[in-house]
C-alpha cells in the first residue's frame, strides 16, 4: 500500500473513531506515519475536498493544526452539492472521483455509479469533438444524478 493510502485510511479512522471530525497536527501525524509533513498536505488536498463531502480548516504556527470535518447531509442534499459544484466543465479523473465518493457513501448504488460512468467516460463521448467533451460530461453527469434524488 502506498504511503498516501496509509494517510488517508488514518485520517479515514480518526474522523471514524471522532464522530466525523478530526483536528490533526501535521508534523505529528507524518513523524506518527513516517513520512514528511508534504505527504499529509497532498492526502488532504487530494482526497478530502468538498466535492468528497469533507471541510477542512487549518491554522498554521506552532500551535497550529489541521481540522477535517465529513459533512453529514442526506442523500439528496449531498446530490445536489455534488451537482452544484461541477460547474459548466468536468473532466473524466474528477467524476470518478465523485462517483467513488458517492457510492462509498451509500448515496448512489454501486451498479448507479458504474452506469453513470460508462455514460460520461471516454469511450462514449469519443464521437463528440475534444473540445466540448468535459461540457458535455457535466451535463450528463448531473442531470443522471439528479434522476437519483
Amino acid at each position: 500500500m502506498r504511503i498516501s493510502d496509509n494517510v488517508a485510511n488514518y485520517i479515514l479512522a480518526l474522523l471514524d473513531e471522532a464522530g466525523g471530525h478530526a483536528e490533526i497536527q501535521r508534523n505529528e501525524l507524518a513523524g506518527h506515519l513516517g513520512c514528511v509533513p508534504s505527504q499529509i498536505n497532498y492526502v488532504i488536498t487530494s482526497r478530502f475536498t468538498p466535492e468528497q463531502g469533507y471541510i477542512v480548516e487549518s491554522r498554521r504556527g506552532g500551535g497550529g493544526y489541521i481540522r477535517i470535518t465529513r459533512v453529514s447531509a442526506t442523500p439528496s442534499s449531498a446530490i445536489m452539492h455534488i451537482v452544484n459544484s461541477v460547474g459548466d466543465s468536468l473532466d473524466c479523473a474528477t467524476a470518478r472521483v465523485m462517483l467513488e465518493n458517492l457510492s462509498g457513501r451509500g448515496i448512489v448504488t454501486r451498479d448507479a455509479a458504474r452506469l453513470i460512468a460508462a455514460a460520461i467516460g471516454e469511450k462514449s463521448l469519443a464521437a463528440a469533438p475534444q473540445d466540448i467533451r468535459d461540457t458535455l460530461r457535466a451535463s450528463i453527469f448531473k442531470h443522471m444524478l439528479i434522476t437519483q434524488i
